[in-house]
């Protein structure tokens, strides 16, 4: 295999940059450069040279096979920042018989090829490097820690078991064998198979958890709906005005509350309209606040929901506070009344329904388990048919298995191998 090389840090100025080296010629790449390296996994203070010519002084720490992110042998370089000492000492390996530069994400490839990660733990580093809040940070460290293969292992080895008892009553049925098998059969797949229910009941919230929830602000036009956007903001995301039907398109502003990505969706004030232009606008209005995961109504006084009626979670709130009297649950985008009661309402719904996420947070994980789940269902159907049956029934057993494997990427991932890579930068 290529020895491999990058910048892992981001390109520019910066303090420090990390130039990695994996492969099999990677420590008498770096020793071109640095001369004699320290022990493995010691940092070790050397001038990096270009035949007499002084590169930089760097810390250099080298990997064995086996101890290394890859599971290859690997050097890392940590230079100065500048990118004048990055590109001199990158020209300099690229002129090393045997080394070539990095393919996005080839790193994490050879994690993968050499069994250092699993498919989910590296599409869990891909959500790493893309977290943008505490919540998101914590569910892809979950995943990467290897979470989603040990309960992938947990339920494969119950299927094992399930298909070896089987296999003893097929294989084995005119010699003396353990009792009925069917009961211990039965268990071990109903087991599994509730199992696999619960988690993917919570890949939606996981989902959400990784792109985002949406939050509509929904309401009659007037009702400052784009002043609250804007509030919530803290900038001039939405145009404001007097006039009734300003906002003819659904506007997003992401932010974050309380470590949970949320998108916030200001949208056009619903009513009955003879402008074509502001019809598409409220047509939208009302399919967006039906697909989003939580609606705000910001209602006038007269209540009117006009025709969207709010679901058990929905949070109904009077605009305008300031221009009405106490005593009832409103808020002002324009003041700022109510507003923090209202931030507090909403991130209290999607705290409650981010608890019932699940480990497995893709769809390709839900497909996996979704085809594991019907293969288990037919097989206790075809048990319940007795031994006639018993060869369809491990059939369906080893169906489930295979499933398992697609999960974390034992079989069948090479379809999604280049898109999840793609996603990574040059040194990772």
């Amino acid at each position: 295999m290529d020895t491999i090389f990058a910048q892992a840090t981001a390109r520019g100025k910066a303090g420090v940059a990390v130039i990695r080296i994996s492969g099999p010629r990677a420590r008498a790449a770096a020793a071109l450069l640095a001369g004699p390296l320290p022990e493995p996994r010691r940092a070790g203070l050397r001038r990096l040279r270009d035949g007499d010519t002084m590169l930089d002084e760097a810390l250099v720490i080298w990997f064995e096979v086996g101890a290394s992110f890859t599971g290859e042998e690997v050097v890392e370089l940590q230079c100065h920042g500048s990118p004048a000492t990055s590109r001199a000492i990158l020209r300099v390996l690229s002129r090393v018989d045997g080394l070539r530069g990095a393919e996005p994400g080839e790193f994490t490839r050879r994690a993968l090829e050499n069994g250092c990660l699993d498919m989910a733990q590296v599409e869990g580093l891909a959500d790493l490097l893309e977290a943008e809040t505490e919540a998101q940070r914590r569910q892809a460290l979950r995943v990467l820690s290897g979470a989603l293969g040990a309960k992938a292992e947990g339920w494969r080895a119950a299927l094992i078991r399930a298909a070896a008892l089987m296999t003893v009553t097929i294989d084995f049925a005119d010699e003396e064998v353990p009792a009925d098998v069917s009961d211990e059969v039965s268990t071990l797949l109903s087991n599994v198979a509730a199992e696999l229910a619960r988690e993917i009941d919570g890949v939606g919230i996981a989902e959400r958890i990784r792109e985002g929830f949406e939050v509509a602000i929904v309401g009659p036009v007037n009702a400052g709906k784009s002043t609250l956007l804007n509030a919530l903001a803290g900038r001039d995301a939405a145009i404001t005005s007097e006039h009734a039907g300003t906002t003819r398109d659904v506007i997003e502003v992401r932010m974050e509350l309380n470590g949970l990505p949320v998108t916030m969706l200001d949208t056009a004030g619903l009513r009955e309209t003879d402008d074509a232009v502001e019809a598409i606008g409220v047509a939208r209005a009302r399919q967006r606040a039906q697909g989003a995961d939580l609606r705000i109504f910001l209602l006038d006084e007269t209540g009117s929901t006009l025709g969207i009626e709010p679901g058990p979670e929905d949070i109904v709130v009077l605009g305008k506070a300031d221009l009405h009297a106490a005593g009832r649950l409103a808020v002002s985008g324009k003041t700022g009344a109510g507003l923090s009661e209202l931030i507090a309402r909403v991130t209290m719904v999607l705290e409650g329904r981010a608890e019932g996420a699940a480990t497995a947070t893709r769809e390709r994980h839900r497909a996996a388990m979704k085809r594991a789940l019907v293969s288990i269902e037919s097989a206790g159907e075809h048990i319940s048919m007795g031994e006639a049956a018993a060869e369809l029934a491990a059939e369906d057993v080893q169906a489930a298995i295979r499933a398992l494997d697609s999960l974390v990427g034992r079989v069948d991932v090479e379809a999604v191998l280049d898109e999840i890579f793609a996603s990574f930068c040059l040194g990772k």
